[in-house]
């Protein structure tokens, strides 16, 4: 059965491979109905502010959709954050920043949705300081949920559950002037300049690229791909894959972690190009520079990132983080550089998240363990 190269998209550091088309082709595969059930959020809330609040942090955008966060209620009101230390990826992220980041858009999630209860949260993040070259055991943050009638409640929670990462690929069209203003909040940097996109077009595809030719940060992601419905609902996290010709080709043993793995194979080398095609069809960017690059400054960039998804969200715009140039692995060394100066960060700044904001078809649910599989 052959595979056009508009079926699929094959890739390292995103989706995996993933339908190209939208809603009428998902409404005809088998559906991962358990992987994406927490999308679906139980109008009876629990008794637990705490509890409440969680079930919609668990949504937040992470790297590899890896899900580290491990959760232990303290008492009536403290909750602790750590690090599931199998969940790291130490290929492409061999410091943790880009999971820390994963903890941040995850915290700034509960704040919202505790705000819509009235809670407000205290946040000490790292209480027992930064743990460094990488995380260890110690709590990445410790949240107090205080009640507060004057706490006020954040627009952006109603976005929480329509935020989906999208990869498709985007129309060339930029995102109106008025638009890139309401995402270009917090010390978010928004732009549609075609001298500067120029310039990162090619990069993006380029660290993709080597990401995806670099064999072992590939199998990193390899290793992580869902392929198929019940895979999915077996290990909703990773990156899933999925579609009816994925269904099919799975089916009759045409599809694979060893043959997408595989540079001589068709499936690689079609699935290289169509994530190149994806990561090239910008038709704007945002991005996020620290001052520095402490633990600290890598939580507060997680939440800028899900906050300005969120408002994206709400003006109808898809958003998908192009990591790759960013990673701090020897092969990506140059384009980590050619990035920071593109985007003007000098001396000890630090560009945290480069993504691509525009318009795309829909996205899909990306699958989620249930809040319980994460408390301690």
């Amino acid at each position: 059965m052959p595979l056009s190269r508009r079926s699929i998209i094959l890739g390292a550091g995103g989706v995996g491979l993933a339908l190209v088309g939208g809603g009428a082709a998902w409404r005809v595969m088998r559906t991962p109905t358990t992987a994406i059930a927490p999308w679906t959020i139980d109008p009876r809330r629990p008794a637990d502010p705490r509890l409440d609040a969680l079930r919609y942090a668990i949504l937040a955008p992470n790297p590899h959709n890896r899900q580290p966060w491990l959760i232990e209620l303290v008492g009536s009101d403290r909750v602790l954050l750590r690090c599931d230390l199998d969940k790291r990826l130490p290929e492409t992220d061999p410091f943790d920043r880009q999971i820390i980041m994963g903890f941040g858009t995850f915290i700034e999630l509960a704040r919202i949705a505790a705000a819509e209860r009235g809670y407000a949260i205290d946040i000490t993040p790292f209480p027992t300081g930064d743990p460094q070259p990488r995380l260890n055991q110690n709590p990445v943050a410790q949240l107090i949920f205080r009640k507060d009638a004057g706490v006020a409640r954040d627009p952006l929670f109603s976005a929480i559950t329509h935020r989906h990462t999208n990869r498709a690929l985007y129309q060339p069209a930029p995102p109106t002037p008025g638009q890139l203003q309401v995402v270009a909040r917090e010390n978010v940097v928004t732009s549609a300049d075609p001298a500067l996109l120029a310039q990162i077009r090619p990069l993006a595809v380029r660290a993709m690229t080597i990401e995806t030719v670099t064999h072992r940060t590939f199998m990193e992601s390899v290793n992580l791909m869902r392929i198929g419905a019940a895979e999915m609902n077996a290990n909703p996290d990773g990156l899933p894959i999925g579609g009816p010709a994925v269904e099919a080709l799975q089916a009759v043993g045409m599809l694979n972690q060893k043959l997408i793995a595989d540079p001589s194979t068709d499936a690689f080398k079609m699935g290289l190009k169509q994530v190149q095609d994806s990561c090239g069809s910008i038709p704007a960017i945002i991005w996020i520079t620290t001052p520095g690059n402490s633990r600290a400054e890598q939580l507060e960039a997680g939440r800028r990132y899900v906050r300005a998804q969120l408002r994206a969200t709400t003006l109808g715009l898809a958003m998908h983080p192009l990591s790759q140039a960013l990673q701090e692995y020897p092969e990506m060394t140059d384009d980590f550089t050619r990035v920071h100066r593109l985007l003007g960060a000098s001396g000890s700044e630090r560009v945290q998240m480069l993504a691509r904001i525009g318009t795309a078809p829909p996205a899909l649910p990306a699958p989620r363990w249930p809040l319980e599989k994460h408390l301690v």
